[in-house]
């Protein structure tokens, strides 16, 4: 067992995600890990129920030791054992991420030499979390192009704040090949999916209409669909997709909030990403640095260097798993190179 580490859970952008990427390098180095000031900064520091199912899930492939493991604990001690792989199923049990939960898992996942299947239940569309329609269209698109073989099922949406949404991920074990994301490619056209529970179907047929007009594409191409059996809940996906890559944007509607707003906030932030030629958006930049660290390099070009990018480096460094470089090519392109 190598030596102790210890991260401090308040660092940089300070939020879950130094849980979770400690926890997921803990793990594939099988290294015993204290993770301090969890989530200090926050309204509600330490761990809740979200959190809490990272640090289960985490424990449970890696039949590890643990203490501090309780809602609203801000000190984590894990010590991993040996890796118990194959099947497993983890329940939020409120509309707290299950792509989050999935993100801490899934690299010793991906390095399992065994087939794996996990099913989360929780929410499949947050706020401030990526959604499931992120993770379809962005992020595994990219790991399959690295040589993953894995796949995604949404078997119910679960939108914020009722959840009540499964997803079931399957992985077969795959050496994963070093990234090189530089370019778009060419494009192939703008798409958005509106989801509403429990509120009214104009809701969202006002969405893609505003979406259509704003970005001048057809509205037959766009999709809405209307969830039984669980709301009130309203989200708004809108996309642009490339050869090589792609951008979404996600908004979420509230009570009192007009249709058309909502769907401005969509469209205006992936207009941001259409004006750099980057093909990683600002979104997926930190997810594919532990994809990258397994492989052994990497690089790719991203429109953005976000503070949850750099927070995300800076641990990973700590680790000793990888070197990254980020370099300025441009006012909306950033180079990101991991040399091993």
């Amino acid at each position: 067992m190598k030596t102790e580490l210890v991260i401090d859970g308040a660092q940089g952008e300070g939020g879950g995600q130094i849980l979770r990427t400690a926890l997921s390098l803990a793990v594939l180095q099988g290294r015993s890990v204290r993770i301090e000031r969890i989530r200090a900064g926050r309204s509600k520091p330490g761990l809740q129920r979200q959190h809490l199912t990272c640090v289960n899930a985490a424990q449970a492939i890696s039949n590890a030791v643990v203490e501090g493991a309780h809602i609203g604990s801000t000190c984590v001690q894990f010590t991993p054992r040996e890796p118990v792989y194959g099947e497993h199923h983890f329940q939020i049990g409120t509309a707290g991420s299950t792509m989050l939960v999935l993100q801490t898992i899934l690299p010793p996942l991906l390095a399992a030499k065994t087939p794996c299947r996990i099913g989360i239940d929780g929410g499949t569309h947050n706020m401030l979390a990526p959604t499931a329609c992120f993770i379809e269209r962005c992020f595994l698109p990219v790991l399959r192009k690295m040589g993953a073989k894995i796949a995604l099922s949404v078997e119910r949406i679960g939108l914020f704040p009722a959840g009540g949404g499964r997803v079931v991920l399957d992985i077969e074990p795959a050496a994963l090949a070093p990234l090189l994301l530089l370019e778009r490619g060419a494009a192939k056209g703008i798409g958005a999916l509106a989801l509403v529970a429990g509120v009214p179907g104009s809701v969202a047929t006002r969405e893609l209409a505003a979406v259509a007009k704003h970005f001048n594409v057809p509205i037959d191409q766009l999709t809405q669909q209307s969830l039984e059996g669980t709301g009130p809940g309203n989200v708004l996906s809108v996309w642009a997709g490339f050869e090589n890559a792609c951008g979404l944007s996600v908004a979420h509607g509230a009570r009192g909030v007009a249709s058309e707003q909502v769907a401005r906030r969509a469209c205006n932030d992936l207009a941001r990403y259409l004006l750099s030629e980057a093909p990683v958006c600002e979104y997926l930049a930190d997810q594919l640095l532990l994809p990258i660290v397994l492989a052994g390099k990497g690089s790719f070009i991203t429109n953005c260097v976000t503070e949850h990018l750099c927070t995300n480096i800076a641990v990973i460094d700590q680790f000793g798993a990888g070197r990254f470089t980020v370099s300025e090519l441009s006012k909306h392109a950033w180079r990101v190179d991991c040399g091993g």
